[in-house]
């Protein structure tokens, strides 16, 4: 038997169940996506640009599960709020949350402005902490004690390079790295079996660094093989796929082949 048909890797137990996407309009949230529904899961895709994730969820209608679109700002805290309060209703909870959503801005810390920094901390810190305090409330209010919480982080929450223009962002993943680690402690602490993760890829060829650099994709990633969105869906996948008894903490990525 193959190891994607072991019992070790199955995506079963989460059949019908409802995981929520940040970031969901493109790129390794879309694709998170759209593994999630061929998995069977109704997921709940949420970003400012709603209609990318309607498109998609057009496109996979016919799969197992499911793909609902919701609009929603998550620098806005009433916003995030709201879109729980939405998910409550529609489908009861969330039993899986992944916070993928992230931004940077192309500037050194020498460079750098107060709004923008701000911007990168909203996003990528507060957002993901407020959407992770609303998803284990939901849990916790339904008794679902087998839930998952994953960060989609970086290898740059694990490692500072020379890249000055991505410095502050490096701060924010070593804040997501700080906040796993705080959050799986205080869930040991409480007894419970929600599990939290992270993916932390590496260089990823999305739309992320062409958008933040203002070039265009061969410029950023012509150099050598870079992760693919799918290669990062694929490790949620085998996160969630691990036995309730199993918490995978940290998946680090790296391409095999490195830039010189």
């Amino acid at each position: 038997m193959g190891l994607c048909a072991s019992k070790y890797l199955t995506m079963e137990r989460w059949i019908g169940r409802v995981a929520l996407v940040t970031g969901a309009s493109s790129g390794i949230g879309a694709t998170i996506c759209r593994q999630l529904v061929g998995a069977g899961m109704k997921v709940i895709g949420a970003a400012r640009n709603a209609d990318r994730i309607q498109a998609l969820s057009n496109e996979l209608s016919g799969m197992p599960g499911s793909l609902t679109a919701m609009k929603c700002d998550l620098t806005k805290d009433l916003e995030v709020l709201n879109l729980f309060t939405g998910i409550k209703q529609q489908f009861g909870g969330v039993d899986v949350c992944i916070n993928n959503a992230g931004m940077s801005h192309n500037h050194s810390l020498l460079d750098g402005t107060p709004e923008e920094w701000r911007e990168m901390l909203d996003l990528n810190v507060v957002a993901l902490c407020l959407c992770t305090k609303e998803a284990v409330a939901s849990m916790k209010e339904r008794k679902v004690d087998d839930g998952h919480i994953i960060h989609i982080s970086s290898i740059l929450g694990h490692v500072v390079t020379g890249s000055a223009p991505i410095h502050f962002y490096t701060a924010t993943k070593y804040a997501v790295t700080a906040l796993l680690e705080g959050l799986r402690q205080e869930l040991r602490a409480e007894k419970s079996h929600i599990r939290v993760s992270a993916v932390s890829p590496g260089l990823t060829e999305t739309e992320f660094s062409p958008r933040m650099r203002n070039i265009d994709g061969k410029q950023a990633y012509g150099a050598f093989k870079c992760l693919q969105a799918e290669d990062v869906a694929s490790s949620v996948l085998h996160v969630l796929s691990a036995p309730p008894h199993v918490q995978i903490h940290d998946v680090l990525m790296w391409p095999t082949q490195q830039p010189a």
